[in-house]
């Protein structure tokens, strides 16, 4: 027995000693084996292995040993691309965490539901308490959000206290600006709080009727960097807010093109009044978006806009390349709001990722005027890495399996 008892120390003892020299061997934390590579900052397009490491991009090149990494995520048939950046979204008071990574995204910011009163709450609440990296475009016009006519009354405290707390706070990023009109004064104020962060401004806006120049906007108001958003709204039920195409003639306003080669950034924000009357024919007339983005809230998910992947999925069906879908949401959106450490996969970066697919096969994608397109491919999350750690698997295609969701209950409040 006593012998019996040694040996069983001994056995025990070689065991771990084995299991050590194996961690030791391992260079790598995770490698993703046999994905087709896109990340348009570093012109990366094609089959490639990509390590990471200490929540860091460690390596991408065409065949990196698997023996090297600790877990090895077979991706073979799949893309590869930074994670997703969705720079407009609502989230209020929801936790975006049940939202985001089922689809792709690390990285959300907030359009204006805070402001320089309320976001210290805002960012004890939902900020501090998400797993998804959120951000803020602070609210221009003091109160918590109501739109409407309280955005009218802008002022100098308003821009100056709110520049302050951006530049106190690394997850503000810029100013949202909800115009209601008649004139260009909030936007103004907006400009002035950019002026002193040196960030950009986000506005939702044209709210007046008769509509004010949104030339005059583009050339006289907003500054090369600021972020016009909704470009392919209509809201008919209050004739709220000029429009990219002229529905009559299905034209293009040449105001758009202009802005947009003067440095205005024209983001999607889908939400529930896109509208394939303005994004279609701009985009025949060889204008796109700079950044893509959903409007996000919980009436949008249910409707028209349904999540990221499926915006993405509807430019692509209009005639956007792949690439340059997977550019507007992921590196495009990181230059404008000035986060160049995101949306790329340079060695050094932060392991942000999404492992995809595209789906063939038969699919609607309709909007809120009741107009459906059908596309034959779609785009399917199959795995999204957030700061190095895998956080969803759709199929399990990690080995071993991930044990990201047993560590902590990361995902229970």
């Amino acid at each position: 027995m006593f012998k019996l008892k040694h040996l069983l120390v001994l056995a025990l003892w070689l065991c771990s000693l084995t299991l050590s020299a194996q961690k030791s061997s391992k260079v790598y934390g995770i490698i993703i084996k046999g994905a087709h590579v896109i990340d348009p900052k570093n012109n990366i397009d094609e089959v490639m292995d990509v390590a990471l490491n200490d929540g860091r991009v460690a390596l991408i090149a065409k065949n990196i040993n698997a023996d090297q990494a600790t877990q090895v995520v077979d991706a073979a048939g799949m893309y590869v691309a930074p994670g997703l950046i969705d720079i407009h979204s609502r989230l209020g008071y929801t936790l975006p965490d049940g939202y985001t990574f089922r689809v792709g995204v690390t990285t959300i910011v907030d359009a204006g539901d805070s402001d320089y009163e309320s976001f210290a709450n805002f960012k004890k609440q939902i900020i501090d308490r998400s797993t998804t990296r959120v951000l803020s475009f602070l609210n221009i016009k003091g109160g918590d959000y109501k739109g409407g006519a309280n955005e009218k009354g802008t002022g100098d405290k308003i821009a100056s206290e709110s520049a302050k707390l951006a530049l106190a706070n690394k997850e503000i990023v810029g100013f949202k600006v909800d115009f209601v009109g008649p004139d260009w004064s909030p936007v103004d104020r907006g400009v002035e709080a950019g002026n002193i962060a040196k960030m950009p401004i986000m506005l939702d806006g044209g709210r007046n009727h008769p509509y004010p120049s949104l030339k005059d906007l583009f050339t006289k108001h907003m500054r090369p960097g600021d972020i016009y958003t909704h470009t392919y709204t209509i809201i008919e039920d209050i004739n709220a807010r000029d429009m990219i195409v002229d529905q009559q003639t299905a034209l293009i306003k040449p105001s758009f093109p202009e802005a947009q080669k003067r440095g205005i950034i024209f983001d999607v924000g889908h939400g529930s009044a896109f509208r394939y009357s303005n994004a279609i024919p701009a985009m025949k007339a060889g204008f796109f978006p700079n950044t893509i983005s959903t409007d996000l809230s919980a009436g949008s998910t249910n409707a028209f806009m349904k999540d990221m992947m499926n915006v993405m999925s509807k430019f692509l069906t209009m005639g956007m390349s792949l690439k340059d879908v997977v550019k507007a949401s992921t590196w495009s959106p990181a230059k404008a709001i000035k986060r160049e450490e995101l949306g790329h996969l340079s060695p050094g970066a932060t392991a942000d990722l999404v492992v995809f697919s595209l789906r063939e096969g038969k699919f609607g994608f309709y909007e809120t005027a009741g107009y459906k397109m059908t596309g034959n491919k779609k785009f399917e999350c199959e795995m999204t890495i957030k700061g190095g750690r895998i956080v969803y698997d759709l199929n399990g295609i990690a080995s071993p399996l991930n044990n990201f969701f047993r560590e902590g209950n990361q995902f229970r409040w």
